[in-house]
């Protein structure tokens, strides 16, 4: 057999897989799919056919494969995704707590580069004049244009302080193009912070919804807020990251229920969350701030507690990626992040691609903390 020959059935290989693929996400509630599917995979194995016989030279099997791969995962929603190698390990790096990070929140769909949703104050990035609403069109001389979300997020991270070079653009044109080095340092020592705010219970800000952030909140926090009776602001803004089993016990400080949501997955099948343990504060009343960097876990939080315990909250709308998603090791070190089912809440309201509707709108120009403030202290006398 020629070695041309061994290349294109390595293609049409992955070609089948890829079908396999896109026939199984069909199957998957809350996520998008075509009408046109039979057409495409004729399309697909038509070009296939081409190649094998009019292309100038035989392709790169492998290169072929992890681009066919790649545009093929990152398509079929915003969280799933291809990692190379080098991305495997920073996801697997994500949960340690000295990990280093430039202060940025990027949101991205396929294709498209991704832009500034939210900045953590005092952070190397704010400090260079990096603004929400900002382009990142490269890192490290690397095009972000094909990335997926969870890669341009993750290449922000890193294990040690070393710089990284983004290109900005302003005004989504390279005319605009500014290209700035920004250090990474250790963002936040705990996974949460807590500090006095006057007329409330204080400020309970979530940076990271990893395990050990609650048991952190009822060794730290806890014993004070357990004596409060005013409104408790829970701070969601940027809280991006995270599991949805620590935001289930989050949710369990301030309510207790059998049933707070589900995941449906594949033919239907619904995965049922619950909080069954005694809440400690379920009755100090909810003031919750989000953003648009309020994504996945944190907006599980957010939307269970409006429903729940009819929480006010203040900010603007979130990116509605609450999932549950599996991730796959390949032989080769890469790997697959793939989502295995959405979100929906007890009453049957789905919050994949819709999000939580803030009940206050917070100007997302400016989106500061005292305008934040202005409108929590707004609505305290009525609580």
């Amino acid at each position: 057999m020629t070695v041309k020959r061994v290349k294109f059935l390595l293609l049409a290989l992955l070609i089948g897989t890829s079908l396999f693929l896109l026939l199984e996400r069909n199957f998957l509630p809350g996520l998008p799919s075509k009408d046109s599917d039979y057409e495409s995979y004729t399309l697909l194995a038509r070009v296939a056919k081409l190649i094998q016989n009019e292309y100038v030279e035989a392709p790169n099997p492998s290169k072929t494969m992890e681009g066919a791969f790649k545009g093929l995962v990152d398509s079929l929603d915003t969280l799933s995704t291809y990692l190379d190698k080098e991305s495997v390990i920073r996801y697997h790096q994500r949960k340690e707590k000295d990990i280093k990070d430039i202060g940025i929140i990027l949101y991205k769909k396929f294709g498209l580069f991704p832009q500034v949703v939210g900045i953590i104050e005092n952070s190397p990035a704010e400090k260079k004049g990096i603004k929400i609403g900002d382009y990142i069109s490269a890192m490290d001389n690397r095009s972000t244009l094909m990335m997926s979300l969870i890669e341009v997020n993750l290449y922000l991270q890193a294990k040690n302080e070393s710089p990284i070079d983004l290109k900005v653009l302003k005004r989504f044109s390279s005319e605009d193009a500014t290209v700035l080095k920004v250090a990474r340092k250790q963002l936040f020592k705990e996974r949460f912070s807590y500090s006095l705010e006057k007329g409330t219970s204080g400020i309970l800000k979530i940076h990271k919804l990893y395990p050990d952030c609650v048991s952190r909140i009822k060794e730290k926090a806890l014993p004070r807020l357990k004596q409060q009776k005013r409104p408790l602001i829970l701070d969601l803004r940027n809280c991006y990251e995270g599991e949805i089993e620590e935001a289930q016990k989050l949710i369990n400080l301030f309510m207790t229920s059998p049933k707070i949501g589900y995941f449906e997955k594949k033919g239907k099948a619904k995965e049922i969350l619950s909080c069954t343990e005694e809440a400690e504060l379920e009755k100090l009343p909810l003031i919750i701030w989000t953003n648009q960097a309020t994504i996945g876990p944190a907006e599980a939080v957010a939307s269970v507690l409006k429903e729940f315990r009819k929480a006010k909250i203040i900010g603007l709308q979130t990116g509605g990626l609450v999932a549950k998603q599996l991730f796959f090791t390949l032989e080769d070190e890469s790997g697959l992040l793939l989502t295995a089912g959405v979100f929906t809440l007890g009453s049957g309201k789905k919050l994949w691609e819709k999000g939580v509707k803030p009940d206050i709108k917070i100007n997302k120009e400016t989106q500061s903390q005292p305008e934040y403030l202005k409108e929590t202290h707004n609505i305290l006398s009525k609580m």
